[in-house]
């Protein structure tokens, strides 16, 4: 499969999730989803292999920006595809922990679907606007 080709299924994986996240939380079938970590596990699995198929992956780039900046811009199609995936993964499990927590704590699901839709987008912003929200609905920084 071609990178192109695997970053189109990629992102095509994601969305069910995030669709059934936003228009049905409490569903059974999106609990399922959820608690399966199904779909950050084959994208961990993806990230794996375009990350370490090609050439050896050097860990002491990410010690600095100009290092993280070289191996993307040296890395090829692999490398960054490696990168996207990771964002994917890792947004989907932040927005999979703002509906848990969400309804764990009693907050109207309708307040959480515009950092649902920023987790996705722009995921550390999604969280920052949940953890606003949490902390305004709970009056409780640290819990």
């Amino acid at each position: 499969m071609t990178p192109e080709a695997v970053f189109t299924l990629a992102n095509t994986a994601v969305l069910p999730q995030w669709l059934l996240m936003i228009f049905a939380p409490r569903w059974i079938v999106t609990k399922w989803v959820m608690n399966s970590y199904l779909v950050p596990v084959c994208l961990a699995l993806i990230y794996i292999i375009y990350l370490f198929g090609g050439r050896p992956v050097d860990f002491g780039a990410f010690g600095s920006l100009p290092g993280v900046k070289n191996l993307f811009a040296t890395g090829g199609d692999g490398v960054m595809l490696a990168g996207w995936v990771h964002y994917l993964a890792f947004d989907l499990v932040a927005g999979t922990f703002v509906v848990r927590d969400s309804q764990e704590k009693d907050i109207p699901h309708w307040l959480i679907v515009l950092p649902l839709f920023f987790c996705f987008m722009l995921g550390p912003v999604g969280f920052l606007l949940y953890w606003v929200i949490r902390t305004i609905r709970t009056r409780n920084v640290l819990t």
